[in-house]
C-alpha cells in the first residue's frame, strides 16, 4: 500500500532560488501526497517549471493565471487548477494569494485526469486541503491522517471541471488576434471582422480557430471575457462597472453570458453559490 506524506507549510521565499529551493524540496520527497502552503504577493510571478508529481493548486484567496504551451487557465477563489506531471508551467498571482497545493504521484492511484484543467474546490474538498497542509509531517501516516490524505487523494478524480481554460492558437495571425482581443475585450467584434484581418473567408477562418484552439470562436471570446471579469470581480468592484467596461451593453446581458458559462450569476458565483457544471459548447 502506497505511504502517504503530508508537511506543513514550507517557506523557501518568494525569490527565484527559493523557489528552487522548494522544487527540489518536492522532487526529493517521498510519500505519494504532498501539501504546502504559501503566500505570494500581488504580481509575483513563478517562472516556467515542471514537476514529475502532479499538482493541484488551490488559492484560497486570490485569483491565480497558470500559463502552458497550450493556453492560459484562470483560476479564481473556489476554484483549484490541475497541473499533470511533467507540464511545463509559470505562474501569476493577481492579487495576494494564499496558495495551496496538493502534490501527487501519477500513479498514486487510477482514474487521475491526464489532462489541463480547473476544478470546482467542493467544501469537502477544501477542508481535507487544510487538514493536511496543518498535520505534522509524517513518512507513514497513522489514523486519522491517513484517513484524510487517503480520502483527500481519492476525492480528486470527483472534481467537477470549469471552463475557465484559454486556449492560445499557434497560427502567429491568429494567436495576435487573441492578444489584442484580452488586451481590449469586447463582445461586439463580428466573425467576419476577425476573418477579414487575417485575410481569410468567414468559413476557412471558422474551420482554423476551432482547429488550433478547439473552441469556437463565440465560446472562446466568452472565456476571455471571463478572464477579464473574474480578477475585477473578485477584487470587490461593482458588476455595472466590469460588465461596461467589456462592452456589455448592460448588466444583464452581461450576467446571461457569465451564468451560461458557469452555472450562476457573478455575485453568487464568488460567493460559493455554483450550479452544476453548465457545458462550454456554443
Amino acid at each position: 500500500m502506497r505511504q502517504y506524506l503530508a508537511v506543513k507549510p514550507f517557506l523557501a521565499g518568494d525569490t527565484p532560488a527559493g523557489h528552487q529551493q522548494r522544487l527540489a524540496w518536492i522532487e526529493g520527497s517521498k510519500g505519494a501526497v504532498i501539501a504546502l502552503s504559501s503566500d505570494y504577493p500581488d504580481g509575483h510571478r513563478i517562472a516556467p517549471h515542471r514537476h514529475r508529481r502532479a499538482q493541484l493548486l488551490h488559492a484560497l484567496t486570490g485569483v491565480v493565471m497558470v500559463s502552458t504551451g497550450q493556453g492560459r487557465w484562470m483560476v479564481p477563489p473556489e476554484h483549484a487548477m490541475w497541473i499533470p506531471a511533467g507540464v511545463d508551467h509559470s505562474v501569476e498571482m493577481l492579487g495576494t494569494v494564499a496558495m495551496r497545493s496538493v502534490y501527487v504521484l501519477s500513479d498514486a492511484i487510477g482514474g487521475l485526469p491526464e489532462d489541463l484543467r480547473v476544478v470546482l474546490i467542493s467544501d469537502l474538498m477544501r477542508s481535507l486541503i487544510v487538514e493536511a497542509v496543518a498535520m505534522e509531517p509524517a513518512s507513514e501516516p497513522q489514523g486519522r491522517a491517513a484517513l484524510v490524505l487517503g480520502l483527500l487523494l481519492h476525492e480528486i478524480p470527483n472534481l467537477s471541471e470549469r471552463p475557465l481554460a484559454l486556449p492560445f492558437p499557434e497560427d502567429p495571425k491568429l494567436a495576435a488576434l487573441c492578444r489584442r482581443f484580452i488586451a481590449r475585450p469586447t463582445p461586439h467584434a463580428t466573425i467576419d471582422d476577425w476573418a477579414r484581418e487575417v485575410g481569410m473567408s468567414r468559413r476557412s477562418f471558422t474551420r482554423a480557430f476551432l482547429r488550433e484552439t478547439g473552441l469556437s470562436l463565440s465560446t472562446w471570446r466568452r472565456q476571455a471575457c471571463l478572464f477579464a471579469a473574474l480578477p475585477r470581480l473578485a477584487d470587490g468592484e461593482p458588476v455595472t462597472t466590469v460588465a461596461l467596461d467589456l462592452g456589455y451593453d448592460s448588466v444583464p446581458a452581461f450576467t446571461t453570458m457569465f451564468r451560461r458559462m458557469l452555472g450562476a450569476s457573478p455575485r453568487d458565483y464568488l460567493k460559493g453559490k455554483h450550479a452544476d457544471a453548465p457545458s462550454s459548447a456554443s
